[in-house]
């Protein structure tokens, strides 16, 4: 079952909002704590394309490996990050729908160790503070 999860409709084309969602150098847009992220791998965006994604994070820049671990182009991609053990998989899902497209994220947090696993719900709380609403960014962007 996902941590959190989100929905909307955009009235652009599937191919149009899965470009402009797979193209991780966009994240900054969507996400207001992402400051930077850079492409590690060579070649077109798929499965095992790796980034480096840098947030600010109480005035510190750190650092997240984040890798596309699931993808078919204009359907579906997965990606987790991996910020200092704290792992992050974000599953979107796009729909051609007669408005546009349907987007669809569910977002699972995984902790380690038993002070982490206790403060679980805390942390899903931040994450979904800092990226619950990266679907609704993208709505504006795309729509403007």
């Amino acid at each position: 079952m996902a941590d959190f999860r989100s929905s909307e409709i955009i009235n652009k084309p599937v191919h149009e909002v899965f470009n402009y969602m797979v193209t991780m150098e966009n994240a900054p847009e969507l996400m207001p704590y992402v400051v930077k992220v850079e492409k590690q791998t060579e070649g077109e965006i798929g499965r095992g394309t790796k980034f480096i994604e840098t947030r600010m994070v109480r005035g510190k820049n750190i650092k997240a490996d984040v890798e596309i671990i699931d993808f078919e182009k204009d359907k579906t991609y997965t990606t987790r990050s991996n910020a200092n053990g704290l792992i992050t998989e974000y599953k979107y899902a796009f729909h051609e729908i007669e408005e546009g497209t349907q987007v669809e994220m569910e977002a699972n947090v995984k902790t380690s160790g038993l002070v982490a696993k206790l403060t679980k719900r805390f942390i899903v709380n931040i994450v979904k503070q800092e990226d619950g609403s990266q679907l609704q960014y993208l709505k504006e962007m795309l729509e403007k």
